[in-house]
């Protein structure tokens, strides 16, 4: 089984902590719908006819699309792949643009998963991230999407923002978990190089919130998820039985994937490779024959890394005896070295040959990663 992602680098305007790969003048996707096609059909022979089993519209706001155009990739897909008929298919949205009749022709199209970009319940939220829509909006989103039959939806939400009051984020969980949804990621907020947020910081505009309230945030992000029945199944990822997002499992088990657009990865198990993360590059590209990518051919190093980095961030953890099948006795040795510190301070634990983040070691995955990197 695998998988396609599918890049809409449209915006209808930047949001402050954003740097993914996003093009706001959102009329020049017209032009770059028929790469998009293009690029579907010249690359068919990459997942070697495995079998299609998700699905996945990513961004940017891919919800800027009319229905017409996303079912022109869709019919693209289904032309030259194996396409399972469970297949997971979603498409990420925004809550402005999930009208009822909208809503309507995306089921009638076949998208059967929504992952709705909320980030925050509250108004003050939203204006300082500069976000299109309010709360009531975020809110009227999750309830249109119900009605019109989407029975899997997840939204994403923000943390460890700056100036806000002590019980929001409590308040965005419960918000949240009071709307029956299936599925949420929470980020903590990062100030990445190049963002509004970042240059704000630097100017003293705004702070980081100190770490003891972030520790504060994300154990009241566990409790509240626990008592209310989702599996923390990744750092960022929490589901009820059943629904957790099969694309994005995909990566961290490193089964293959085909990446379509600006930006977009793919991996075949051998090799990864990136198209240019420049809308006109990728455009001028394609339209020249020319390179319109880079790749890297993956040594034994660089697939442990991705291995012990994409387990380790999820409840499945890290299986020693893999490891030495998988890398040889060097390589497992190598990783247990590296982890064993925080196995005796309590941030790993050891079940069988099964290591696992903690609750407190989840906090602090990027150091632990760090320390098993070869």
């Amino acid at each position: 089984m695998a998988g396609i992602y599918i890049h809409i680098p449209y915006c209808r305007q930047a949001c402050r902590y954003c740097d993914f790969h996003f093009v706001v003048s959102v009329w020049q996707k017209k032009e770059l719908i028929p790469f998009l096609l293009r690029e579907t059909e010249e690359r068919k022979d990459y997942l070697e006819g495995e079998v299609i089993d998700t699905i996945y519209f990513g961004g940017g706001t891919p919800s800027v699309l009319e229905v017409k155009e996303i079912v022109s990739i869709l019919n693209s897909i289904y032309r030259n792949y194996p396409v399972s008929q469970e297949v997971e298919l979603s498409l990420e949205a925004n809550p402005e643009d999930l009208k009822p009749e909208y809503l309507s022709d995306l089921r009638k199209a076949g998208v059967n998963r929504l992952s709705i970009g909320i980030q925050s319940f509250q108004d003050s939220d939203l204006e300082l991230m500069h976000r299109i829509h309010n709360g009531e909006q975020a809110t009227e989103a999750v309830k249109n999407a119900q009605l019109a039959g989407f029975d899997n939806i997840s939204i994403d939400l923000i943390y460890g923002l700056p100036r806000q009051e002590k019980d929001f984020w409590q308040r965005n969980l419960d918000k949240a978990l009071s709307l029956g949804i299936q599925h949420f990621s929470a980020y903590h907020l990062t100030y990445e190089s190049g963002t509004v947020f970042d240059h704000w910081r630097k100017k003293g505009r705004i702070a980081l919130i100190p770490e003891e309230d972030s520790l504060k945030q994300f154990k009241m992000l566990i409790n509240t998820a626990k008592q209310q029945g989702f599996e923390h199944y990744e750092i960022s990822n929490f589901a009820l039985p059943g629904f957790r997002s099969k694309h994005n499992s995909s990566y961290w088990q490193q089964k293959k994937y085909l990446g379509i657009g600006p930006s977009a990865h793919s991996y075949n198990g051998v090799s990864r490779r990136w198209n240019f993360n420049n809308h006109k590059r990728y455009i001028d590209g394609m339209a020249s024959a020319e390179d319109y990518f880079e790749i890297e051919i993956l040594s034994l190093e660089n697939i442990y890394n991705e291995h012990v980095m994409t387990s380790l961030r999820t409840s499945k953890g890290v299986s020693f005896l893999y490891l030495k099948t998988r890398f040889g006795n060097q390589g497992a040795e190598y990783f247990r070295t590296g982890i064993e510190k925080f196995v005796k301070s309590g941030h790993v634990s050891v079940d069988n040959d099964i290591y696992s983040l903690t609750e407190e070691g989840i906090f602090i995955a990027d150091h632990i990663i760090e320390a098993v990197f070869r």
